[in-house]
C-alpha cells in the first residue's frame, strides 16, 4: 500500500510541476529558446515509419527534376526552393524550427522514412501530410530531389517572399517620398472643419 501512495504523490508532483512550467512559459510566437528547440526537435524525429520502404523511381536527372518541380510547388513556402530555408523568414521562428533538408539528421532518414514524412506529416511541427493530394510517384520523386538538393542559396528565395520584400521596400519608399504632411497631429476633429 505504501508504494501506491508513493506513486500517487509522484504523479501529483509531476502534474503540479507541469502546470507551473506551462503557466509560467512565454506563449508568444517568438523564436523558440534552446531548451524548447532541443526538446521539440527530438520529439519531431521520434517516430517516423516505413524505414524499409525503397524508392521505386530511378535515380536520374529527369526524376530529380520532376521531384524538384513538385517540391517547389508544395514545399517552398516553408523549406525554400533549395530545401534549406533560403529566403524563408519563418524558418527559425516556429517550434520546432523548419527542418533543413540538407542536414545530416534529415539525410540520415531512409528513403522510406522521407516518403512517410511527406505522406503523413509530423504532428505538432507544422509539417502537413500530403497523402491524397500528391501521388505516390510524385512523393517518391520528391524524395529523389531531397537526396540531391542544390547548393544552399543557389535558387534564391521563393517568389512569394521576393515579392513581399519588394512590396515592403517599395511601400516604405513611397511613404517616405509622398506622405502628406500631418494635420494637427494627424487627427482631424469635426469642430476644426466648418460645414
Amino acid at each position: 500500500m505504501r508504494w501506491l501512495v508513493t506513486i500517487l504523490i509522484a504523479i501529483v508532483i509531476v502534474i503540479v510541476a507541469g502546470f507551473i512550467v506551462i503557466g509560467t512559459m512565454d506563449w508568444s510566437a517568438g523564436k523558440p529558446g534552446s531548451l524548447e528547440k532541443s526538446i521539440m526537435s527530438r520529439v519531431k524525429y521520434w517516430r517516423v515509419g516505413d524505414k524499409d520502404a525503397k524508392d521505386p523511381l530511378p535515380d536520374t536527372s529527369d526524376t530529380i527534376k520532376e521531384g524538384a518541380d513538385h517540391f517547389q510547388h508544395h514545399c517552398e513556402i516553408c523549406h525554400g526552393l533549395d530545401g534549406q530555408g533560403t529566403g524563408v523568414p519563418i524558418v527559425s521562428r516556429i517550434s520546432p524550427p523548419v527542418a533543413n533538408l540538407a542536414s545530416a539528421r534529415v539525410q540520415k532518414y531512409t528513403d522510406g522514412q522521407l516518403k512517410w514524412v511527406i505522406d503523413n506529416g509530423i504532428r505538432f511541427s507544422g509539417m502537413p501530410g500530403w497523402k491524397g493530394i500528391i501521388s505516390d510517384d510524385e512523393a517518391w520523386a520528391m524524395v529523389r530531389f531531397i537526396r540531391h538538393l542544390p547548393v544552399k542559396g543557389s535558387l534564391g528565395a521563393p517568389k512569394v517572399f521576393q515579392e513581399a520584400e519588394e512590396e515592403h521596400e517599395h511601400g516604405a519608399e513611397m511613404q517616405g517620398e509622398h506622405a502628406p504632411p500631418p494635420q494637427h497631429g494627424g487627427v482631424k476633429h469635426p469642430e476644426q472643419h466648418p460645414h
